[in-house]
């Protein structure tokens, strides 16, 4: 399969996970579910294209050989977002710290980390190929699709355009989605427990617990 028909797939396939966002998320509720085919299906392709093309890897952003590098880029904006978070929460009374976040935490880096690299990878990496379209047109997409990925919620809507301003601006420079999916994972679960008041993992595990 030429790379021309990689995108093709990789697009078509990007439009049906976010329409499956929707239906399984906000029509069906079976959030587990959706994550359970999500990592099914796309982690078969990206072990399927690193076996055809081990050099897809740094393509992508799964390296390991400028982490600190990006690390000391996105730190100080995980800072200063933790910081505006805590901020805002206790503003409008909505700091809901549980044991709950313990979990997230640790999960929803991973999570986090497929996010970015459909975002990152297929979107923005595949929409930099396309010679005529200048940076800031594709921040600007990436964007505004990540931060429509989360309506009807005003405040997750906000936060998650923000968050993929800066980080597809990395992305375009220094591909590394390890350190984006871990501070997408640190930096919603904190965002959930603390400006949006909401318990991702009831939402994700209730079914497990009834």
């Amino acid at each position: 399969m030429h790379r021309r028909k990689y995108q093709k797939f990789e697009i078509v396939s990007v439009i049906i996970t976010v329409l499956g966002k929707f239906l399984f998320y906000d029509i069906l509720d079976q959030r587990l579910l959706f994550i359970l085919i999500l990592f099914a299906f796309w982690g078969t392709y990206i072990y399927t294209r690193i076996k055809q093309n081990p050099t897809i890897t740094k393509e992508w952003g799964f390296r390991r050989d400028n982490f600190t590098e990006v690390l000391k880029k996105v730190l100080p904006f995980g800072i200063s977002a933790i910081i505006a978070c805590l901020i805002i929460g206790s503003v409008q009374h909505t700091l809901n710290v549980h044991w709950h976040i313990i979990p997230i935490l640790i999960l929803y880096p991973l999570f986090g980390t497929l996010q970015q690299f459909l975002l990152m990878s297929l979107v923005a990496g595949n929409m930099q190929e396309l010679k005529n379209l200048k940076s800031t047109t594709i921040i600007i997409v990436t964007s505004a699709l990540f931060g429509a990925l989360h309506y009807p919620y005003t405040w997750l809507m906000i936060g998650t355009f923000i968050l993929s301003i800066f980080y597809t601006y990395i992305h375009l420079r220094q591909r590394n989605l390890f350190v984006l999916g871990i501070f997408h994972g640190w930096l919603g679960a904190i965002f959930y427990y603390t400006v949006v008041n909401k318990d991702p993992f009831l939402e994700v595990f209730s079914p497990l617990l009834n």
